[in-house]
């Protein structure tokens, strides 16, 4: 008996180690290793908290292809690329063998059949809708508009009020509320005003946090895992559920009124007033013979269209600001600049300038070095329907996954130089002073190929119309001391804000 004890205890304390060992050592050398049964999932764990950073310096060191291998019959294999050539065959000379795919749409299923989850031709007729609309003059003059009226009744009071108080404000908070209310109120015409002294917190707004930090942990959590937390209704799968009941309720709402709001006008709108129409009243009215889409009666279509665009206009331009107004804190040099540039075209004070604003080209060099550092989106997922091999020589079978690490593509040194990891607005300038042009499948912010973002030219607009507001008139002093780190999710926030203090400017 105390022989067969000491042997049980033996065998658990040898257990204990090889886990320990296994879970917790790093292995020889930089890359991952492969180990029997578990494949590279130990040290997935191990990086977990730093997966972004982890990403880099893996990818830097294996020619910017790395095939991630998981535990046998777990589907976590995955190719992960960043090497431009790669990109732009899978984005654009063979795009039709890259999809979304069912497994993408299983991970987003919460955003349902909206352009950024949906292939082939429900995904095109949804492209040709969407560009009829975002491109039109009338919306782009509407979207131009609100985001001034925003500065004009939003930020500005709201900075003011702070530089007043000396309050310590969280800048992305602000940032994620601005663009929050201006998105809303394109698409629905409804200001839900989370943009106030008060700050109070949203229901959808808090939704999308959710969703954001559950889409990461699908990708890195076996299949069968996470579908059967969600079965069960446990940890993060929890607040996936609520978060896709807050979005039926809350859109539900919205189409409600704006229902209520058509038939109260005998269902014709005020075609004299057309430069203000929001997304859901042209969504309502759309020709669906036109573009082979379910008709606008469709409640679902609708939900999945304001999802769509909530998702496309709010965090990404968040996050992108405030990445930049971080990196300008770091760099007071580039902020002279900026400001230089603002006076030499001679802005007014207030209102933007919005005709002018396509002259400040170091604004927008400093604005595209943020997020090539920082890309609103941290990673994009690709699956093949057929077997293919790369320009950099690697095979891909058909249903095999890939990863696009927009996170580590702007920090290679073989893309970038030596410089990757600089903050260096200057390499967007050519001799001449204009703005240089550089490749989607190298600068990948606002996608590439045929899935390029619709709206970039607005985004673009928005984020200087807000960076020159703010540049003019306040400065911004980042607190000491506090972490600056991406959050682990699909959007590349900051795990804690950024806490700054306003100073009014003379």
């Amino acid at each position: 008996m105390v022989s067969i004890s000491l042997l049980e205890a033996s065998m658990a304390i040898l257990c204990f180690l090889i886990l320990h060992y296994l879970l917790f050592k790093k292995p020889h050398g930089r890359f991952p290793r492969n180990w029997p049964v578990l494949g590279m999932l130990p040290s997935l764990l191990m990086s977990l908290h730093r997966l972004c950073d982890y990403s880099v310096e893996i990818l830097e060191i294996s020619d910017l292809t790395f095939l991630f291998k998981g535990p046998p019959f777990f589907g976590m294999d995955m190719l992960l690329t960043v090497d431009p050539a790669n990109i732009h065959h899978i984005m654009s000379s063979n795009f039709s063998n890259y999809i979304k795919g069912s497994e993408f749409q299983d991970v987003f299923d919460v955003f349902g059949d909206g352009i950024i989850t949906t292939d082939s031709e429900l995904w095109k007729n949804l492209r040709k809708s969407y560009q009829a609309m975002v491109h039109h003059q009338e919306f782009q003059r509407f979207s131009m508009s609100t985001v001034a009226s925003k500065l004009k009744d939003g930020v500005v009071p709201l900075l003011d009020h702070f530089a007043e108080e000396g309050t310590i404000v969280d800048l992305q908070d602000l940032f994620g509320r601005l663009t929050f209310d201006t998105i809303l109120i394109l698409i629905t015409g409804t200001d839900p005003r989370s943009l106030s002294i008060e700050m109070h917190e949203d229901e959808l707004a808090k939704a999308l946090d959710d969703v954001g930090e559950g889409v990461l942990y699908r990708h890195v959590k076996p299949r069968f895992l996470w579908k059967l937390q969600n079965l069960l209704g446990l940890g993060q799968e929890k607040k996936m559920i609520q978060a896709n009941a807050t979005f039926d309720r809350v859109c539900s709402r919205y189409i409600s009124a704006k229902r209520e709001e058509i038939t109260r006008s005998q269902g014709v709108l005020d075609t004299s007033n057309r430069e203000s129409e929001d997304l859901l009243s042209s969504f309502m009215k759309l020709d669906t013979t036109k573009y082979k889409l379910l008709k606008p009666s469709d409640n679902k279509f609708l939900r999945d269209t304001i999802l769509a665009f909530i998702l496309a206009g709010r965090d990404t331009t968040a996050s992108a600001l405030s990445w930049f107004f971080w990196l300008l804190s770091e760099n007071p040099h580039v902020v002279a600049k900026i400001r230089q540039e603002i006076i030499d075209i001679d802005l007014p004070r207030t209102g933007n300038g919005q005709e002018n604003l396509d002259t400040l080209v170091y604004l927008q060099a400093a604005l595209f070095e943020a997020m090539r550092l920082y890309p609103p989106v941290s990673f994009g997922r690709k699956s093949s329907i057929e077997s293919d091999v790369l320009p950099s020589g690697h095979r891909v079978d058909a249903n095999s996954k890939i990863i696009i690490c927009l996170y580590a593509s702007g920090r290679m040194k073989a893309v970038w130089g030596e410089d990757a990891l600089q903050f260096k607005p200057e390499r967007w300038i050519c001799e001449n002073g204009s703005l240089k042009h550089e490749p989607s499948s190298k600068f990948l912010a606002f996608n590439s190929g045929p899935r390029t973002c619709l709206g970039k030219h607005l985004a673009i607009i928005q984020m200087k119309m807000v960076a020159v507001e703010i540049l003019q008139n306040y400065d911004v002093k980042v607190i000491k001391g506090q972490k600056i780190e991406p959050v682990l999710g699909f959007i590349l926030s900051m795990k804690h804000g950024l806490r700054v203090t306003i100073t009014k400017r003379c």
